[in-house]
């Protein structure tokens, strides 16, 4: 029998044929399920039996015993089989996988092309993933960064699989929230400017974006301290009142309005840019607000008059979603103004019409915005839009510090620049205390420096799985000894100066070395490396391909310190462990890209 690349494929035919011989029941191969094999059994695979005991008519044990004594007796290149209790452990001859190793070091491509090398049927879709949209009022903090670098490594992994994917911004424009940057900077920024204080852009905005929120509490404080009850005062107090009113001047298109706002979204644009340029992430497209709004505005007008929506006495309009279990919701103000569900309603219309095909607009948002996406599905579904169902929230936890939440209006945010620059810095340190830079000049340094810094605070967002709330500490992420971004980097730094040791090694027989217990369990790992990839592109988790690699890279270490690896007096086995050593480095290098983290060649 003729096995294919992918051995569990083989194996699920011959499950099959065992039910079909031993029970009289055909099975089809792919309702076959096998696992990966836990840890504290011996095994590659594992068989769930539950499924087949109606058709044996046994107990699970005799059932798992019987189809492992028939694929034994197949011919089909397994060590050994165990049984505990329901679960059939099968272990692959080690055969098989030097086969499978002198293949796929021959041709790296039937490994990194995980389309086609994937266990997983993959239905191949066009795909949207929105992830990044700030605000314009405030420059980036600890929480974009994790929305950011999700975001991004999603999209990696998602056309890493074959989808064809779109990643798209929102800029957040336009709103009350940006006319208090615009109002304070008016009223108490002199005319200065992020030249004249050398201050980035967006830092600079949204240092007025706080001013606002001071100086609004103490206008309510004075209210309250002349008797006026606190909710009447938050709308009294003058600067709520001219905020207000500068909004219906925006949406009015008054000119004074629109040329301040364009000023200052455009110092704010700058400071973005760079920010993600630092990051390493960037977009197909960025949509505005200001641009998607009106489209919104007029869809709930037509929403209005098809019965859809309905209006209250003060002019607002409304949708009642109570019959799917939500709420009323609010879709334009009595004055007029819109909300953010508005501009979402008018942005998920742009997408759909703009490209023919999309199935999917996955977007990358905080979970506090669960409601707020249940809510959009169901309206576009009242609405008729045959693609409300591929809206998809891809809702990640809130990132926490040792020190608690954070607050943007009132200051206590870590920022992104300021965080970058402290993590670049501790790599700096942590790369210097191990003496090993003298060949290095300044500029290569400097990018080592770089790319451990950003691969410490990278890896320590994403291997943590989305849904899950975190706490970011970032002298934890610099550590190279534990599951960190440096420990990985620093391993395929080890494995690079191995190859170079060895670089006159260009030829010897992979099949006549007995491969080692390790050995084995390397070429196990690489084995895997397809099927990681699909699971981390079907469950939108970076954090499966992320722990993978330190997995993968703390099997390397265990590798390396037990074995010889370049050997003068043995050809072949040196020639096999190099040819290992650099097929470990690959991955490791792929998996790395995919959570957009750069792997150096020497450290």
């Amino acid at each position: 029998m003729k096995y294919n690349l992918r051995i569990e494929h083989s194996l699920k035919e011959v499950v099959a044929s065992a039910i079909s011989s031993l029970y009289g029941t055909k099975v089809k191969p792919e309702a076959v399920a096998l696992q990966e094999t836990k840890k504290e059994f011996a095994g590659d695979f594992t068989l769930v039996v539950f499924p087949f005991t109606s058709a044996s008519k046994k107990s699970p044990e005799i059932t798992a015993g019987e189809i492992g004594e028939f694929i034994q007796d197949s011919g089909f290149p397994i060590r050994s089989f165990n049984v505990v209790k329901g679960f059939l452990n099968l272990e692959i001859q080690p055969d098989f996988w030097m086969s499978y190793f002198v293949t796929v070091s021959s041709n790296t491509e039937m490994l990194f092309d995980s389309s086609k090398n994937s266990d997983q049927a993959i239905r191949l879709q066009k795909l949207m993933v929105e992830y990044s949209s700030p605000n314009t009022n405030k420059p980036l903090h600890l929480g974009h960064v994790r929305n950011n670098l999700v975001g991004f490594s999603v999209a990696q992994i998602l056309k890493t699989v074959g989808h064809t994917v779109s990643m798209v911004n929102l800029i957040n424009d336009r709103g009350i929230h940006i006319c208090k940057s615009m109002l304070a900077w008016q009223h108490y920024g002199n005319d200065e400017t992020p030249e004249s204080t050398k201050m980035k852009g967006d830092h600079f905005v949204g240092k007025y974006y706080v001013l606002y929120d001071k100086k609004f509490k103490e206008q309510v404080e004075k209210l309250v301290n002349d008797g006026m009850a606190k909710d009447v005062a938050e709308k009294k107090a003058p600067l709520h009142m001219e905020i207000q009113e500068m909004l219906r001047k925006w949406e009015a298109h008054d000119p004074d309005t629109i040329d301040l706002w364009k000023k200052m979204n455009n110092w704010v644009y700058k400071g973005f840019d760079e920010s993600y340029k630092t990051l390493g992430v960037y977009f197909d497209k960025i949509y505005y607000e200001s641009e998607t709004y009106l489209l919104g505005k007029k869809i709930i007008e037509e929403g209005v008059a098809a019965g859809v929506f309905y209006t209250k006495d003060d002019g607002s309009i409304w949708v009642d979603l109570r019959d799917v279990g939500l709420d009323e919701k609010v879709l334009l103000r009595a004055d007029g103004t819109s909300v953010y569900i508005t501009q979402d309603i008018g942005t998920a219309q742009l997408r759909f019409s703009e490209n023919p095909g999309l199935e999917r607009l996955i977007y990358v948002v905080g979970n506090e915005q669960d409601y707020h996406f249940k809510v959009l599905r169901e309206i576009l579904k009242k609405l008729g839009r045959p693609w409300a169902d591929g809206i998809y929230h891809l809702s990640y936890g809130m990132v926490d510090l040792p020190t608690g939440k954070m607050k943007s209006r009132e200051g206590t945010v870590v920022d992104a620049d300021d965080l970058i620059h402290e993590i670049i810095e501790e790599a700096e340190m942590a790369t210097k205390a191990q003496g090993k830079l003298d060949d290095f000049d300044s500029a290569e340094a400097r990018k080592l420096y770089h790319d451990i810094g950003l691969g410490a605070l990278k890896y320590f967002i994403l291997k943590v799985d989305p849904k899950k709330r975190m706490l970011f500490n970032p002298s934890e992420s610099i550590d190279l000894n534990g599951n960190t971004g440096p420990f990985i980097q620093y391993t395929h730094a080890r494995i690079r100066s191995v190859i170079r040791k060895g670089k006159d090694y260009t030829s010897g027989d992979l099949l006549s070395h007995e491969p080692s217990m390790q050995e084995l369990a390397l070429i196990k790992l690489i084995y895997r490396y397809p099927e990681i990839v699909a699971e981390a592109a079907q469950n939108l988790s970076p954090a499966v391909v992320a722990n993978y690699s330190f997995e993968l890279a703390k099997a390397y270490n265990h590798f390396y310190h037990d074995h010889v690896i370049v050997d003068a007096d043995e050809t072949n086995t040196t020639f096999f462990r190099l040819k290992l050593s650099d097929l470990t480095s690959q991955v490791i290098r792929q998996s790395m890209n995919l959570l957009g983290i750069e792997v150096p060649e020497r450290m």
